[in-house]
């Protein structure tokens, strides 16, 4: 019931990011339908998997101009920052999101799906843009330590939370497709939900292929 009652939007914390990250808010409204249905092919909990996507990204009302869906075509402000500086700014909007969660009393399996739609996943762009600039420096890419671009975990624990991974990349993916056909869009959800089974992160919940 209480679920339920979150799932309507009138949540302060919900209310405050469609004012602060428009963008994101969206994102996760999205998101929102793309995991009910998930959850209910799978055996899965759709209201909690629903409203953990309403949630998931509300720690991005602390700095929300350095996240790509609030920018609306201004000055990308991670230009003048170096790639580990950017990408410690986007891993700390799990931190904020937790902080949040926990002010406003949010259920436990609500907040612990902020850090595990995540898991232990690497911010993969700023991790290649470290890696070209140290290559471009005369360094070998492997002097970059992987640990400063890589997310804190726990890696997803729930079919809920692994559901809630997969859409969030998939949702963003499809988003930069130039003609977003049927067929195009169906070979990038399968080349997705692909990589995140190879990459190990989806191991501990009880989601099969």
């Amino acid at each position: 019931l209480r679920l339920i009652e979150m799932a309507t939007l009138d949540h302060p914390l919900l209310k405050e990011l469609s004012v602060q990250c428009p963008g994101t808010w969206n994102h996760s409204m999205v998101m929102g339908m793309m995991v009910e249905a998930a959850a209910e092919s799978t055996n899965a909990n759709p209201i909690l998997a629903r409203v953990g996507a309403y949630f998931h990204d509300v720690g991005k009302i602390k700095m929300p101009l350095y996240f790509v869906e609030n920018q609306h075509h201004a000055e990308n402000r991670h230009d003048k920052l170096s790639s580990s500086m950017s990408a410690l700014i986007i891993r700390s909007h799990v931190k904020d999101g937790i902080e949040l969660a926990r002010k406003h009393g949010l259920p436990q399996k609500i907040e612990d799906m902020i850090p595990q739609h995540h898991g232990t996943s690497r911010i993969e762009y700023f991790y290649d843009k470290a890696c070209k600039s140290a290559q471009e420096a005369g360094d070998d890419a492997a002097t970059v330590d992987v640990n400063l671009y890589c997310y804190p975990g726990p890696k997803p624990q729930t079919k809920e939370a692994g559901i809630l991974m997969l859409a969030d990349g998939i949702e963003a993916a499809t988003r930069t497709l130039s003609d977003p056909s049927y067929d195009r869009i169906q070979g990038l959800v399968q080349k997705m939900i692909n990589k995140v089974f190879a990459s190990g992160e989806l191991d501990e919940c009880e989601l099969t292929l």
